[in-house]
């Protein structure tokens, strides 16, 4: 089958798009005819991770399509199911942090930017019949991690205001939507003009300039909750942000992990840090219940062919985007 993979060269230089051996499920598992699968900042970060000596090693976490094949024991699903790929193996039930043995569907295992895929059983999970099939390959792990982040963590309710940097990307155009659907009040940042329009009509109450005095926009108003994950270049701001007492969770770091802050000002402002990442299998499927209640769909950017894998990386990579990039795998 064809697919991106990564082999051979450390980095960007050893992805390739190429033949690899279609696998049979074993006990337990599906075989997943895909049909798309969505970009996500992760798939920029494995290719530094997968070493070039480790076998070929297919990229993606997200994915959607029709399950062809099941092996032995498998009860729940069935060949021509319509599914959507869960991409946290081994972490069932919401905990505080995932248990032992927890992973990433598309690292060290095999992912998504291929024809198929085969992943434990209870990985398909049923596809929400209102997303196309481009919405659907996207939503799982952003979403997921959104809500986590949004809920679980920083338990945000109506009436509560929170602050989104960055939230253009994947993750932080459903971090806007849950919010808002929440009932919250909801601000984000962004550098461009054009992304603080549309953050506006997806529903926020305030898109601010990224480069801007944010305290000055938001005319000294503090926030509830800020949900970070931009990092380095504007973790500060964040906290600067908050109201005695605020909570703030970090979920990313695209901008720089390393952070310096004012330890006295922040014990002294009684704020609550928070980590967060990815989420449970039983967070996934409440979220989906979240997604089906308001009617809630990805912000979708562009698409692609497996083949142009280059461009659509470079467009993440250099922030082009506005919501999800997806791959079309069956053309």
């Amino acid at each position: 089958m064809k697919a991106i993979l990564h082999e051979g060269a450390s980095g960007m230089e050893g992805l390739k798009y190429a033949e690899i051996d279609n696998a049979e499920p074993e006990k337990g598992e599906v075989r997943i005819k895909l049909k798309t699968a969505g970009l996500n900042h992760r798939d920029l970060f494995v290719p530094n991770r997968h070493k070039a000596e480790d076998p070929a090693l297919v990229l993606g976490s997200d994915g959607a399509g029709i399950v062809d094949a099941v092996g032995a024991g498998v009860e729940n699903v069935k060949a021509g199911d319509e599914v959507i790929i869960n991409p946290s193996l081994g972490w069932e039930k919401n905990s505080d942090v995932p248990p032992k043995g927890f992973e990433i569907v598309g690292l060290p295992f095999h992912g998504t930017f291929a024809e198929y895929i085969t992943v434990p059983a209870e990985n398909a999970v049923e596809k929400p019949g209102y997303l196309s099939w481009e919405e659907a390959g996207v939503l799982a792990l952003s979403a997921m991690t959104a809500y986590r982040a949004l809920f679980t963590r920083a338990k945000v309710t109506k009436g509560m205001t929170v602050l989104i940097p960055g939230a253009t990307g994947g993750a932080g155009t459903f971090l806007m939507q849950f919010a808002a659907a929440a009932g919250a009040t909801v601000y984000v940042t962004s550098r461009s003009e054009e992304k603080r329009s549309e953050a506006l009509e997806l529903g926020a109450d305030k898109a601010i300039d990224s480069e801007a005095d944010w305290n000055e926009a938001l005319s000294g108003e503090k926030v509830d909750v800020v949900i970070e994950s931009v990092g380095a270049a504007t973790f500060n701001k964040s906290v600067d942000q908050l109201r005695r007492g605020g909570t703030l969770v970090a979920f990313g770091a695209s901008a720089g992990d390393t952070v310096e802050f004012d330890l006295r000002k922040f014990f002294y402002g009684q704020y609550n840090l928070l980590g967060s990442t990815m989420a449970s299998a039983e967070e996934l499927h409440e979220m989906l219940d979240f997604i089906k209640q308001h009617e809630l769909k990805p912000v979708m950017d562009q698409s692609y062919p497996l083949s142009d894998f280059e461009e659509a990386f470079d467009r993440l990579e250099n922030a082009g985007m506005m919501g999800k990039i997806v791959f079309n795998v069956e053309q």
